[in-house]
């Protein structure tokens, strides 16, 4: 599995410790990359800044909750805030750091009952059930893997739940903190409709969108960031 860094906005990051919680799910074991996520966690004592992605916010308003699947978890933050809003959420990452820090903010957050918190490898990791939502905010995976992911995860979505895809956009391949992002991992909104199964007729594509967005650069400045937006309807099974 190629994996690059995920994406760190410059946002300040909330204190914590990890807590040992019970992981569990389907997975392929790739030692290599759980050290590598493992190391980059251990780094700093949080990675991000705990607060929920804006594009998963404004791209569920309205949506009544169910079951939710959040991919690339991290430390949390995503899977805690939908959690809040009253869906039962999955959340799968490859670091058992990032997993226990996510517990940890679960916990403190009120929610433990709310998120299962899942060590699964996405190259190869199987959804087990059916979502209402299903959610890929910024993945660290390289352009020959992510339409394979993307596809295996959209098919988890059932009839009338909603897929939502963000990442960065090929205008925008330089990170806040000054480093350059691998071309195969900016895609253009677009691109995702190409990755849904088993054809794009059974979607109902309601986003497809590039905006930007103000952050916070690591002097503190504001700095601008572009995303690609994708949000896509299941209107029905495949025949």
């Amino acid at each position: 599995m190629s994996v690059v860094p995920k994406r760190h906005e410059g946002l300040p990051p909330e204190s914590g410790s990890g807590q040992t919680q019970a992981m569990h799910g389907h997975y392929r074991e790739d030692a290599s990359q759980q050290e590598l996520w493992d190391s980059r966690y251990r780094e700093r004592t949080a990675s991000w800044s705990g607060k929920v992605n804006a594009c998963l916010v404004t791209e569920t308003a309205g949506l009544p909750p169910g079951r939710a699947l959040d991919l690339g978890c991290g430390e949390g933050g995503d899977a805690v805030w939908l959690a809040r809003a009253g869906w039962r959420v999955t959340a799968v990452d490859v670091s058992p750091v990032a997993l226990e820090r996510a517990a940890r903010h679960g916990l403190d957050q009120g929610i433990a009952d709310g998120v299962d918190w899942v060590h699964g490898d996405l190259s190869g990791w199987e959804p087990p059930e059916s979502y209402e939502l299903v959610s890929a905010q910024f993945l660290p995976l390289l352009k020959d893997e992510w339409s394979a992911v993307i596809h295996r995860i959209a098919a988890a979505v059932v009839p009338g739940g909603s897929l939502v895809v963000v990442g960065h956009h090929p205008s925008d391949p330089v990170s806040p903190s000054g480093h350059l992002r691998p071309a195969e991992m900016l895609f253009a909104p677009e691109e995702v409709t190409s990755s849904l199964p088993p054809d794009p007729w059974h979607w109902l594509v309601e986003t497809c969108a590039v905006r930007e967005r103000i952050v916070t650069g690591p002097a503190g400045e504001e700095l601008t960031v572009t995303d690609s937006v994708f949000r896509a309807t299941r209107l029905r099974s495949p025949d």
